[in-house]
């Protein structure tokens, strides 16, 4: 339809009016085949009346058209303004869009194409209020994960709230650690501690696809046991980089919502990011408390550890020992050796120390070939028996380089509270230091508490 100005239903009046007046023309010979007396059809005035008629009735469509269609254009319009409203109001803010069917939708009434437009504006309406509703949730999700960085905490936390936004009852987080997995934090499931070994769980690493499990009414579940019967189980990789971190395991009785699988990837890739930070956290936290040579506490960190031990000690009265170990001549292996061979001493000699310790006692290299132990609980006859046994260990061990086979002995000197009336841990230091310094006085390879 060609236009003649820039507004329809004035278009449509001069249409409407100009084949009116057509059809007021054209009437008067219509009536002439069809018998009338042409004295009186092919007047002026005859024309002039079927003229005004068809005027007439261009008018009354005119307006009926503005009526019906008019009027349900306008509320489309207006309905469109709120909504633009509400969203310049909303903008910027941590607001869902509050638009139910009663204050946003408009009725369909028609099946035409009026009634078509209004039900797709409906059918928009709705998708952007769940868009920002969606929007909404990942901030607030991404705001949660990003208060957090240790990974326990986060995990937790992370589980919790995803739960609560897909609708699932039960679910776990399963983190990858030195190429196994470890169940980090689970709801609702018995037998997690069998997560990491599951099958789909393995497969699903592997591939790095959600796995989604429908399990039918006449089928038991094992491997993944939850404390309610489920209908659906997904299986989510965290995926950061294409780097498997590790697994999100969510269990429903009922089947997820069709916008739950198509936005979990949202989810996911915020819960990736965080996670990657927090482990990044974790390596770093553990690169400041480690010495990177002997993977033992650092003497910052180690120290550090000794005198929360002491304060403890002393405040619950129970034992507290340390042994100072100094590597005999160790500057000889270096010299003799190179710094290559006597690394791998240094390692030998912190891994050796650490297999025969107990969980909890605590082994730092002080720097260069000294290391500390610190034996929670123990008296001075354990402590000697502790350092005895290191002694021997080291002694009877032959650490091969190539054709080459290195013996080295240890010096070991240490003290006990509260057998040494110690104030500060210092103190405990500094006698474990002056045991040490007999023992070489008196020929080395000893142990003297």
């Amino acid at each position: 339809m060609i236009r003649i100005t820039k507004r329809v239903f004035t278009d449509l009046a001069i249409w409407m009016m100009g084949f009116g007046i057509l059809v007021g023309i054209v009437f008067p010979f219509f009536m002439v085949v069809l018998g009338m007396d042409p004295a009186i059809a092919m007047t002026w005035w005859f024309f002039f009346v079927c003229m005004s008629a068809g005027l007439f009735v261009g008018a009354v469509n005119i307006l009926l058209a503005q009526r019906i269609v008019g009027d349900r254009l306008k509320v489309l319009a207006k309905h469109m303004k709120d909504i633009e409203n509400h969203l310049k109001t909303i903008a910027g803010k941590s607001e869902a869009m509050d638009c139910t069917p009663a204050n946003c939708h408009i009725p369909v009434d028609s099946k035409d194409a009026i009634g078509a437009s209004s039900l797709a504006f409906n059918n928009l309406v709705d998708t952007l209020a769940k868009s920002i509703q969606i929007e909404m949730d990942i901030r607030r999700y991404t705001q949660l994960l990003t208060t957090h960085l240790e990974t326990d905490q986060l995990c937790r936390s992370a589980l919790i709230s995803l739960m609560e936004m897909v609708g699932a009852p039960s679910g776990a987080i399963l983190i990858e650690e030195g190429g196994e997995l470890r169940a980090y934090h689970t709801v609702g499931l018995t037998k997690s501690s069998s997560l990491h070994n599951n099958p789909l769980i393995l497969n699903t690493m592997q591939t790095l696809k959600r796995t989604i499990i429908d399990i039918p009414e006449d089928i038991l579940l094992e491997g993944v046991m939850t404390s309610f019967r489920p209908q659906q189980i997904i299986v989510e990789p965290i995926v950061y980089k294409q780097l498997p971190l590790g697994i999100v395991v969510l269990a429903s009785n009922l089947a997820f919502r069709a916008e739950v699988l198509e936005n979990l990837d949202l989810f996911g890739t915020s819960l990736a990011l965080a996670l990657h930070n927090a482990l990044t956290h974790d390596q770093v936290q553990k690169l400041a408390a480690i010495d990177p040579l002997t993977g033992v506490y650092n003497r910052r960190f180690g120290l550090s550890r000794l005198h929360e031990e002491f304060i403890r000690a002393v405040k619950q009265n129970i034992a507290l020992s340390v042994l100072m170990i100094d590597i005999d001549h160790f500057k000889q292996v270096n010299d003799t050796y190179g710094h290559t061979v006597g690394d791998r001493v240094l390692r030998t000699i912190a891994s050796t120390t650490r297999s025969l310790l107990r969980e909890g006692d605590i082994l730092i290299r002080l720097g260069g070939d000294e290391f500390m132990v610190v034996l929670l609980g123990a008296s001075r006859s354990d402590a000697l028996e502790v350092g005895q046994s290191v002694r021997r260990q080291i002694e009877e061990k032959r650490i091969a380089y190539g054709e080459q086979s290195i013996h080295v002995t240890l010096s070991i000197g240490g003290s006990s509270f509260p057998e040494l009336d110690a104030g500060h841990e210092n103190e405990l230091i500094e006698a474990a230091d002056r045991a040490l310094y007999l023992v070489k006085e008196s020929g080395r390879n000893k142990v003297s508490v």
